[in-house]
């Protein structure tokens, strides 16, 4: 985290010199009068929306914590498309196009699809079911796997020898066999 925080000058740096540049680019194409209309137009349109979107993500949230639903899914929505009305506020015709962008359905589905990954990535297991629902996992049937640099493992039904005075061990259900298997995203996200 703090490696990505070192960038952030840089980043806001390389990003104001791309407007101008962008905005030079289209002034001198449709003339300096239009670009800089274009630039409002642009951005009281990002206002209008950002009202709409955080109206639309907090309903969003409130129905779904209201049905007991999981309210992953309306956050991560509604917080794609606040960042997608902001950056349309934000003056520039790139961060516009950008947030724009952002708010087409499809794009809009695969970045909420991203930031669910990223914040899965980052929070327990438990809190990322809290917020999102349950997995749904792929099970495969078949012996167990050792991975690889793995030690051996004991032979079935014998007990493994505690130290003394040691912490003891847990209890073993079902003779030791472990589920092998894969977390599989839900398709209708």
């Amino acid at each position: 985290m703090r490696r990505a925080v070192r960038f952030v000058p840089l980043a806001l740096l390389v990003s104001v010199a791309a407007e101008l540049a962008v905005f030079v680019m289209v002034g001198r194409a449709i003339g300096f009068g239009a670009a800089t209309l274009l630039v409002f137009a642009a951005s009281l349109l990002g206002l209008v929306l950002l009202r709409r979107e955080g109206i639309r993500a907090w309903r969003g949230f409130r129905d779904a914590a209201q049905s007991g639903r999981p309210p992953g899914r309306q956050v991560t929505d509604g917080l794609v498309g606040l960042l997608g009305a902001l950056l349309l506020a934000t003056p520039g015709l790139l961060s516009g196009l950008v947030g724009l962008v952002l708010l087409v359905p499809p794009v809009r589905r695969l970045a909420r699809g991203g930031m669910q990954r990223a914040t899965e990535r980052r929070v327990s297991s438990m809190a990322a079911g809290d917020l999102f629902g349950p997995r749904r996992v792929r099970v495969y049937r078949g012996a167990p796997q050792q991975p690889a640099g793995a030690p051996p493992q004991q032979p079935t039904g014998t007990a493994p020898q505690q130290p003394a005075g040691g912490p003891a061990q847990p209890v073993v259900v079902d003779d030791g066999q472990a589920i092998e298997g894969e977390i599989v995203e839900p398709r209708n996200s």
